[in-house]
């Protein structure tokens, strides 16, 4: 049985749960539910911070013991253990795992206090909020009283911890998987590029992280399955630790016991099914005895390897308010994100920089010209991170500024400021000298588009397409196959890249082959009725005997992007020259722009015209 009252998502399709009960997710009406259907047990972990806060409250009121309801998955004293700003606190030091000088308050008195012995600026957490809500850093007295009144008010218990702020600390993040029996593993590091200045929602993400050594990665992979194992995690959980670029010094920030952003990221990055898994294991299954769906091959306690580089990219509507606050900080504000998949950093990047459908066309040489600043502008700009920072940084690069400056004044790593710079250089080499193979071919492997260097070598788009086909310069078809390659596996999900020389994957039937394109990015006016569209198209072209059936899209949150959904799975920019890529390589008879919402609209006339000079046809629905 499902609680959800949002009929637009998938998981309210009566395919999914016996019976769906759309009515709020509350403990007043969860344990109607309750009284009436007598379940045996009950999943708090899949529905975010409004269920793991329903699942507490009901625990509270002695309704679970009532009924005689088995929590499954992690227990709600584990959850208690790490939602409770304090609780957290002194579990993690329990187990050997650092944490920052911190305290929690209950009022603005207690606050101040804490604040001066501290020292400013810090930052304000809040005890049982979803995306850093409420919470901020202050640099004042006036600003602390702001945060905590606001950060009180929001808590379920009414608790905030004042803690010291490390904001040029790396922010990295551990997905652990555990069962019953204290088997545990790690499904994914990441590592947010603009630092513990932004939270993780508004970060800007890769996995696996490309600036820690063997030693730190592992010290913070020990660190992370010592606290899920002590706090009792059955399932899935987030971990994120604050790391000192200057020495070993780490802490951990917080645990989300529950699947999250995060979770649905490592799940599409690294191919292992998490919200499958965890469902398993909440009945009991250890992960010795689960094996994984994609490889077939490999049970559940076996780490995914990646040979690519995932970018995660948010994607924030701030044009549709006039007076927006664009500043990044501890409190999330995007709406919703895209993740890209290269063989370098600069190719997944600009990539998912074309997944967001802001009108770029990646980092450099976008339709509308670059801004320029003064040297003293920049500098300010850099060190006050907004929705432009990393076009911030390309614009540095650009006037002279050293990678050492940058990252001072940013926090940004040196690492990822020297991969801006090489789509910097690439840019200059490409407006002032000829484009020939060997250039054609570099910047397409670091991610440029056919527009991108079009506009810079005064060419067309499609010219640029005709040019580096006739060099034979063509994306390869890669899978993601949770392995590296490393054992055999024959798995559905794929992604185009320039970094190879071959395909991982043939198309050799001649059956009927249709794509349905997804709606990329939830944003404000999209959102998930556009994924239960793209579903249900995939499921009526297969019940009408349609043999293979493809999804394009680049949306991590969404059911279109489970591997099990479609025959094939594209996790790709929904842009006309990689449809058309796609197109291409599968010998596509058709494609469904009708489920896609206004971006596959958008690419319907264009498509027409490419492909009705080889009888292909787009299905725009009736």
């Amino acid at each position: 049985m499902l609680v959800n009252p949002n009929i637009a998502t998938i998981q309210t399709d009566t395919r999914f749960a016996d019976k769906v009960y759309s009515i709020p997710v509350n403990p007043q009406y969860v344990e109607s539910i309750i009284e009436s259907e007598r379940p045996d047990g009950l999943m708090l972990g899949f529905g975010g911070q409004t269920a793991l806060n329903c699942g507490v409250k009901l625990e509270e009121m002695g309704v679970l013991k009532k009924y005689g309801v088995r929590v499954l998955g992690t227990q709600v004293s584990g959850i208690r253990a790490t939602e409770d700003r304090q609780l957290f606190k002194d579990a993690m030091i329990e187990c050997g795992v650092p944490v920052l000088k911190s305290k929690t308050v209950y009022n603005f008195e207690q606050a101040k206090e804490i604040a001066n012995e501290l020292g400013y600026p810090v930052i304000i957490r809040v005890a049982y909020t979803l995306g850093g809500k409420g919470g901020g850093v202050a640099h004042n007295e006036i600003e602390l009283h702001e945060i905590v009144t606001r950060g009180l008010n929001a808590s379920l218990v009414g608790q905030v911890l004042i803690e010291e702020y490390v904001g040029h600390w790396k922010q990295i993040e551990y997905e652990v998987m555990a069962d019953y029996d204290g088997n545990n593993v790690i499904i994914c590091n990441m590592e947010n590029v603009l630092s513990m200045r932004v939270h993780t929602g508004d970060n800007v993400v890769v996995a696996p992280s490309q600036t820690l050594d063997n030693h730190e990665y592992q010290m913070l992979r020990s660190a992370a399955l010592r606290a899920a194992k002590h706090v009792g995690i059955v399932g899935e959980c987030n971990v994120q630790f604050a790391l000192d670029a200057d020495s070993d010094k780490y802490v951990a920030i917080e645990m989300n016991p529950r699947l999250s952003r995060s979770s649905a990221l490592a799940s599409k990055a690294t191919g292992y099914p998490i919200a499958y898994m965890a469902a398993k294991i909440g009945m009991g299954y250890t992960l010795s005895e689960l094996v994984n769906r994609i490889t077939k091959t490999t049970t559940a306690c076996f780490e995914p390897s990646l040979d690519y580089i995932v970018c995660k990219h948010p994607r924030w509507d701030f044009g549709k308010f006039e007076m927006a606050n664009r500043s990044l900080g501890p409190t999330m504000k995007s709406v919703g994100e895209v993740m890209a998949v290269g063989r370098c950093f600069e190719e997944s990047f600009q990539k998912a920089i074309r997944m967001l459908e802001i009108g770029n066309d990646g980092l450099v040489a976008n339709r509308t010209p670059d801004k320029v600043y003064d040297i003293e502008d920049l500098e300010d700009k850099l060190q006050k991170s907004d929705d432009r920072i990393l076009y911030h940084v390309a614009a540095a690069l650009r006037q002279g500024i050293s990678v050492a400056k940058i990252y001072k004044l940013s926090a940004i790593d040196p690492w990822f400021i020297e991969k801006i710079q090489n789509i910097v250089e690439t840019e200059k080499s490409l407006k002032e000298t000829k484009l020939d193979s060997d250039k054609l071919r570099h910047a397409k492997e670091i991610g440029f588009s056919d527009k991108q260097i079009g506009r810079l070598t005064g060419k067309d788009d499609m010219d640029i397409r005709k040019m580096r086909k006739e060099f034979g310069i063509v994306p390869v078809v890669k899978r993601i196959d949770t392995l590296a390659a490393e054992w055999p596996a024959q798995t559905n999900y794929l992604y185009l890249t320039y970094g190879g020389k071959t395909n991982d994957f043939e198309v050799s039937s001649t059956n009927e082959k249709i794509a349905v394109l997804g709606a990329g990015p939830y944003r404000i006016g999209s959102s998930v009725e556009f994924d239960w569209g793209t579903v249900n198209m995939v499921w009526g072209l297969k019940e009408n005997g349609v043999k293979e059936v493809s999804v394009i899209n680049c949306n991590p949150e969404t059911v279109s992007t489970d591997y099990d959904i479609c025959d094939r799975l594209y996790f790709e920019e929904l842009t006309l020259e990689r449809v058309l890529d796609i197109a291409e390589f599968e010998k596509l008879t058709g494609i469904v722009t009708a489920v896609g919402g206004q971006t596959a609209n958008n690419l319907t006339p264009e498509a027409c015209k490419a492909w009705n000079q080889d009888n292909w046809h787009v299905v725009r629905g009736h």
